[in-house]
C-alpha cells in the first residue's frame, strides 16, 4: 500500500506561483510513476503532469507546459509540482497519485493506482 498527502494549494492571482508537494509513504518505492492530476467543477480529471521516478524523465500536458515542473525528492519520499504564471484556467483541485506499472501514458489517470484526497488551488484574474 502507498499513501499519498497533498499540500500547498491556496489562492493566488493571475500570474501568481504555488508549490504543491505531495508526500508519500509505504511502499513508495514500488512504484514507477508519479503524477499530478486535477479536476475542475463540472470537467473530467486531466493529467498534469508525470514523472517516471526510476529515471528522473518529465511528461507535462500542452497546457502547462513552460510553466510548470514536477520533480521529485528521492530521500523525502516527495514529489513537487512547481506552478508559474498561473492562470484563473488552472483553479482546480490538485490530486497526486502514484502509478506500480510502467504506462506509455502517464498522463492518463487509468495506470495510477494510489490517489491524494487533493489540495485546492483556485486563481482570481
Amino acid at each position: 500500500q502507498v499513501q499519498l498527502v497533498e499540500s500547498g494549494g491556496g489562492s493566488v492571482q493571475t500570474g501568481g506561483s504555488l508549490r504543491l508537494s505531495c508526500a508519500g509513504s509505504g511502499d513508495i518505492h514500488s512504484t514507477n510513476f508519479m503524477g499530478w492530476f486535477r479536476q475542475a467543477p463540472g470537467k473530467e480529471r486531466e493529467g498534469v503532469a508525470s514523472i517516471y521516478t526510476r529515471s528522473g524523465s518529465t511528461f507535462y500536458a500542452n497546457s502547462v507546459k513552460g510553466r510548470f515542473t514536477i520533480s521529485q525528492d528521492n530521500a523525502k519520499n516527495t514529489v513537487y509540482l512547481q506552478m508559474n504564471t498561473l492562470q484563473p484556467e488552472d483553479s482546480a483541485m490538485y490530486y497526486c497519485a502514484a502509478a506500480r506499472i510502467y504506462t506509455r501514458s502517464p498522463l492518463l489517470p487509468a495506470p495510477y493506482n494510489y490517489w491524494g484526497q487533493g489540495t485546492q488551488v483556485t486563481v482570481s484574474s
